[in-house]
């Protein structure tokens, strides 16, 4: 597999450095709001692509954290008067709802919280202070930039002119505008901290993922990533503060997905533009924003828009009719020991796209291809191995993309088949007059009808 590392700005062989086992490290929310589209975006990419690994056999150590300790979490139990740890509870509950329903595979998912580690963030800071790499200030701890080797090689910026560019820093406690802080003192008694052998205070940022990703996957890990936001300072300040202390490569590879836009606007607080998940999936099925999310190559931009989603439940109903289709086909399908219809090229063009740097846009072409196909060359009188053959490659390549997982429900009462029936009689006979009477009565009672070339589908709305 080739994945295009941020690193080097070039597409690499993936080679884990423990034959057979991935380890990935996934920055995580801070938990003091619900997720928006745009931090679905690393949760959906990145969770596809421990799929693919896990359907090309891999052993995969997946670990994103929770962010529980931040300015913006105080803030926000202050703003409502209540412990920190009611709001870190609330969002982290609705933050697992969300992905849930946007089908990560959260049970195969490791989330420790940063409040859970901080006795091995104080002994790496220490680290770093016995190494002369960091100094404390007045009860605050500075890692110093100076030590830390190629800084701003992942997000390639030159460090004079970050130097230059941070003149209007007026922190008079750091020896240099771009130290930044891994531990700060607590300011008021109300203020969450720890012990330290700098006194109260807690983890910055930086320090929380460097620390939960070397206690849980090691020194050395093979993929970090994130939203392409997260270069600078984040992921840059991760690379510098835990390779100065190891003295190891921090991650072989670093993934960064490409930002949304909301109507071709960037998002952002001031032009009220946010949209959460739980407020969307008020008005989308959030397995068409999963399949949305995953239309285009993750380090390409992508917009959100209404003709954009229209275009995903659309994508999706072919992708079920197909699905649907194919198991009824199996139902009236005979054995006749022989295989006619290739299905092998469609998997194995899936497996290319998904290995050229997970192209999904690519990947989900396949699909539609296997569709077509299938679609010219299976009937009632198909051979079972061939149908068999088809729909067990439709809803591999799905599973590896997290999609088409809900089942055709068959527990319809004798009425409403009934009610189908004269239906189907009435277009039959072109009276669509009373064919389009039933349908819209079958709608109000929660039931959709679909017609198809294979005849009539329906599922419950």
């Amino acid at each position: 597999m080739q994945v295009f590392n941020t690193l080097t700005r070039k597409k690499e062989e993936f080679v884990p450095v423990e034959k057979n086992v991935a380890k990935i490290y996934v920055c995580g929310p801070t938990v003091y709001n619900y997720i928006h589209i745009g931090n679905a975006r690393p949760l959906v990419v990145f969770d596809t692509l421990r799929r693919f690994l896990l359907y090309k056999g891999m052993d995969v150590r997946y670990v994103q954290n929770y962010t529980d300790i931040d300015d913006k979490i105080i803030n926000k139990a202050k703003e409502e008067n209540t412990g920190i740890g009611e709001i870190t509870n609330k969002y982290i509950r609705a933050y697992e709802e969300d992905a849930r329903d946007l089908n990560v595979l959260e049970d195969h998912t490791r989330h420790p919280r940063a409040t859970e580690h901080i006795q091995d963030m104080v002994a790496f800071i220490d680290g770093l202070v016995q190494m002369d790499a960091a100094y404390e200030t007045d009860g605050d701890v500075y890692f110093d930039v100076s030590k830390a080797k190629n800084y701003g090689r992942l997000s390639k910026k030159d460090i004079e002119d970050l130097q230059s560019g941070a003149r209007v820093d007026v922190n008079v406690k750091k020896r240099n505008p771009l130290d930044f802080a891994l531990w700060k003192a607590r300011k008021e008694e109300s203020e969450p901290a720890w012990e330290s052998p700098w006194g109260m205070g807690r983890p910055g940022w930086h320090i929380e993922c460097s620390v939960m990703s070397k206690t849980l996957l090691g020194e050395t890990i093979d993929i970090h990533a994130g939203g392409a936001d997260l270069q600078f300072p984040h992921h840059e300040n991760e690379i510098a503060q835990s390779e100065t202390l190891t003295g190891q490569t921090f991650a072989k590879y670093w993934m960064h997905n490409a930002m949304i836009t909301m109507e071709d606007v960037k998002m952002s607080k001031s032009l009220g533009n946010i949209r959460t998940v739980r407020e969307l999936k008020q008005e989308y099925d959030p397995e068409a924003l999963r399949f949305w999310l995953l239309s285009a190559h993750y380090r390409s931009p992508i917009n959100f828009s209404a003709d954009a989603m229209q275009q995903s439940l659309n994508g999706l109903e072919r992708l079920y009719t197909a699905k649907n289709r194919l198991n009824r086909l199996l139902e009236q399908a005979e054995d006749t020991g022989e295989k006619s219809l290739e299905t092998e090229r469609f998997l194995q063009a899936f497996d290319e796209a998904m290995e050229d740097d997970l192209n999904t846009a690519d990947a989900i072409s396949v699909l539609f291809n296997l569709v077509r196909h299938t679609n010219q060359h299976l009937d009632e009188s198909s051979a079972r191995e061939d149908v068999r053959a088809a729909a067990d490659a439709l809803q591999t390549m799905a599973g590896v993309l997290g999609i088409l997982y809900k089942e055709e429900t068959k527990d319809l009462d004798e009425e409403i088949k009934e009610q189908i029936r004269l239906r189907e009689e009435a277009r039959k006979n072109r009276d669509f007059a009373t064919a389009d009477r039933i349908r819209d009565e079958l709608s109000a009672r929660g039931i959709r009808l679909k017609d198809t070339p294979s005849g009539v589908v329906w599922e419950k709305e």
